[in-house]
């Protein structure tokens, strides 16, 4: 199969780093003209370069903007507006135990995780409705379907975006435009990395072996028994992006490793 975006501009937030760096490197690849965002300029300026190095597709150029805000989405849109591919995936994550969890952090995780897909989605589908093409991607988690007690406000946003997805998916109803959710098992993305390599420290261990530790003792049910590399996930969503993914519609699709343990 060989997937051409050519003259379809793909918008990916937060792809500074991690998954959402993977997906617009690998949108760039396929001839798509990228729009990397992410909240400081130096950091998108650094994103630029380094997807332009990575894959000589389409026009490569970045908006700086906070999309956890009304604010910033509005201002994203105002430079940007209108893209034929929008990939929501800008997150956060933090463990947490549920008592120790503020009122703010329910509220900010909330924000950044499931309203600025909410706001960007609203901008810019009713345009994709109109020609009649368009793709709406959210980057959510197998925590959507099997919420970590420790992080139970996180695992709450990602089974919201599998809703907000779904909802959406019926809005498109006889037209080439799909909306679909993405769910990544544990990714090594630089998070990530920061996180294993504390664990790494405290433990004595090797990153190797703390990385291979942590998916024993806290993923057990994962089926590949290791941590997905940015770039695995990031072809799942290149994939659900093209032309040739024209029948997936309004599904939550799995990439997680086998961690779910249902067959459907």
């Amino acid at each position: 199969m060989h997937i051409d975006l050519s003259g379809k501009t793909a918008l990916v937030t937060g792809s500074t780093a991690g998954i959402g760096h993977a997906i617009a490197k690998g949108l760039a690849a396929t001839g798509a003209n990228v729009v990397v965002n992410g909240r400081s300029q130096g950091k998108v300026d650094q994103a630029i370069a380094a997807v332009k190095k990575a894959a000589k597709g389409g026009t490569i150029t970045g908006v700086a903007a906070d999309v956890s805000t009304a604010e910033g989405c509005a201002s994203l849109v105002q430079v940007q507006p209108d893209v034929d591919i929008l990939i929501n995936n800008t997150g956060i994550f933090e463990p947490k135990g549920f008592f120790d969890i503020p009122d703010e952090d329910w509220q900010r995780f909330f924000d950044v995780n499931v309203m600025s897909g909410v706001r960007l989605s609203r901008a810019y589908m009713p345009a994709m409705l109109k020609r009649n093409w368009g793709r709406i991607v959210f980057i959510a988690s197998e925590s959507a379907l099997m919420i970590p007690k420790e992080m139970i406000h996180y695992g709450m946003t990602k089974t919201a975006q599998l809703s907000v997805s779904r909802g959406l998916a019926e809005l498109t109803r006889g037209t080439a435009v799909t909306v679909n959710a993405v769910m990544p098992g544990p990714t090594m993305s630089e998070g990530v990395q920061t996180f294993v390599a504390d664990l790494a420290r405290q433990n004595g261990q090797s990153e190797e072996e703390a990385a291979a530790n942590f998916v024993k003792q806290h993923r057990p049910g994962s089926l590949i028994q290791r941590f997905a590399t940015v770039e695995e996930i990031a072809n799942m969503v290149v994939y659900v992006s093209s032309k040739e993914a024209a029948v997936t519609n309004g599904a939550a699709l799995r990439a997680e490793g086998g961690l779910v343990q249902t067959i459907a």
